[in-house]
């Protein structure tokens, strides 16, 4: 079966599913197969939920007329993606970087959402399935899509440009995320870099914190710019000191500058804000719409959560960490007066650098006075014994059974570590 052929049934049956345990009907089926899963196994079963067909890459279901045996499952469905986009002509934005993506892209969605109808990545389904399947869930409605692309190693954002073929592009920042994969900062910035690769080669336009000077080295190539940042850009912002919350006065000369009082919390998604702003200005959103917009998110999922527990007030930001980013988080927490509190989550794919790193991190920490530091995870345990004042657990749930018998009282808190470290097990103890 041809692509054009799938695509026929596809516009028929406009949904696709890559979970048997959550088929509906009419959803198309794609087995795809895992190191410890194969979709193939459970092709029957989602037909006889109400699935209209299933694609399979395994000779067994040939004599089930509903069953499409293709060569790879994962394939084809990127193919028919690619398929779905060429004939959706609309703005595509794609956009990467080591910190700040997820929440980036929430902004954006926010802001265009105001004037089109806007699709985007669902949560941070950014991967070689999720990238997919978010092209997929895009209707005839609609008029804008931001596409999210996450990686961990060379050559995976060139191939999801392939399949979102993005006529705009923006990498937040290139920070030490991933190294493991990636090979250090400069892998990392010749990984994220694919994406300006694409844009450049195809004619496209970037959105560039003008900030960051490695993003203007990484873009020489392209013409086509929207900058954004504090100074020397096209649209620019000042942060506004004497809040927890991250407010930033936008300087606009032609209309006048005004003030946006977000949800965020921390310094570091400044540049969150100003790329949001750029983006809705470009498009033709009001600043009326972009403001109401920003000030109406609020953060979810662990990432930089300012939340009430009791008499204490709590950052929890333990959705992701790198050495960037737990060092930008530390840094602006440091800022508050007293009866501060640090919960340390281990950083994850680190690899030959994972104690380098993490002790470079304890270093970091103690030019500051802190009122208790807990430090949680392995990653910690070579270099925590040249700071004897921190508290190490080998896991959050030992660091959690401590809170639970020693809660502090009217402090402020920071949460911060990758997913892997299971930091949120740490707020949960607050309430036992």
């Amino acid at each position: 079966m041809t692509i054009e052929q799938l695509y026929s049934i596809y516009l028929q049956y406009p949904s696709v599913q890559t979970d048997s345990r959550k088929i509906e009907p009419g959803n198309i089926f794609f087995a795809l197969k895992g190191p410890s899963f194969n979709g193939n196994k459970f092709a029957l079963a989602a037909i006889s939920m109400g699935a209209s067909y299933a694609i399979v890459d395994e000779d067994i279901f040939t004599d089930n007329a509903r069953c499409i045996l293709v060569k790879d499952a994962l394939k084809t469905l990127q193919e028919l993606a690619k398929f779905h986009r060429q004939q959706l002509q609309i703005p595509f934005i794609a956009i990467t970087g080591s910190n700040g993506k997820t929440t980036s892209k929430e902004l954006m969605t926010k802001v265009l959402s105001q004037k089109f109808h806007t699709y985007a990545t669902e949560g941070n389904l950014n991967n070689h399935i999720g990238v997919p399947l978010t092209i997929l869930k895009i209707k005839k409605n609609a008029e804008i899509a931001v596409i999210e692309m996450g990686a961990n190693h060379q050559k995976e954002i060139a191939s999801y440009c392939e399949i979102a073929l993005p006529n705009y592009g923006i990498i937040n920042n290139c920070g030490k995320a991933h190294i493991e994969g990636f090979g250090g900062v400069e892998g990392v910035r010749k990984g994220k870099g694919e994406l300006y690769d694409y844009i450049s080669a195809n004619g496209g336009t970037i959105f560039i914190n003008n900030d960051l000077e490695y993003l203007d080295k990484m873009a020489t190539s392209i013409s086509n710019r929207i900058s954004y940042g504090h100074t020397n850009a096209a649209y620019t912002g000042s942060i506004v000191s004497g809040s927890v919350k991250l407010n930033v006065q936008i300087l606009d000369n032609k209309s006048g500058n005004y003030l946006i009082e977000s949800n965020l919390v921390g310094d570091y998604n400044f540049p969150n804000i100003m790329l949001a702003i750029a983006v809705g200005n470009y498009f033709g959103v009001s600043n009326q719409q972009i403001k109401e917009a920003i000030e109406a998110y609020e953060p979810d999922n662990s990432r930089s959560q300012l939340i009430k527990k009791g008499s204490n007030n709590l950052i929890l930001d333990a959705y992701n960490a790198n050495p960037t980013s737990m060092r930008a988080a530390i840094a602006n927490f440091a800022k508050i007066p007293s009866n501060k509190h640090l919960w340390l989550g281990a950083m994850k794919e680190m690899g030959v650098d994972e104690n380098k790193e993490h002790r470079e991190l304890l270093a970091f920490i103690n030019q500051w006075q802190w009122q208790e530091i807990i430090i949680v995870g392995k990653e910690f345990e070579d270099v925590k014994a040249d700071y004897r004042d921190y508290r190490w657990f080998e896991s959050a749930s030992l660091a959690a059974a401590y809170i639970a018998q020693n809660k502090p009282q009217e402090a402020f808190i920071l949460i911060k570590g990758s997913r892997g470290s299971k930091m949120e097990i740490l707020f949960e103890a607050l309430d036992n």
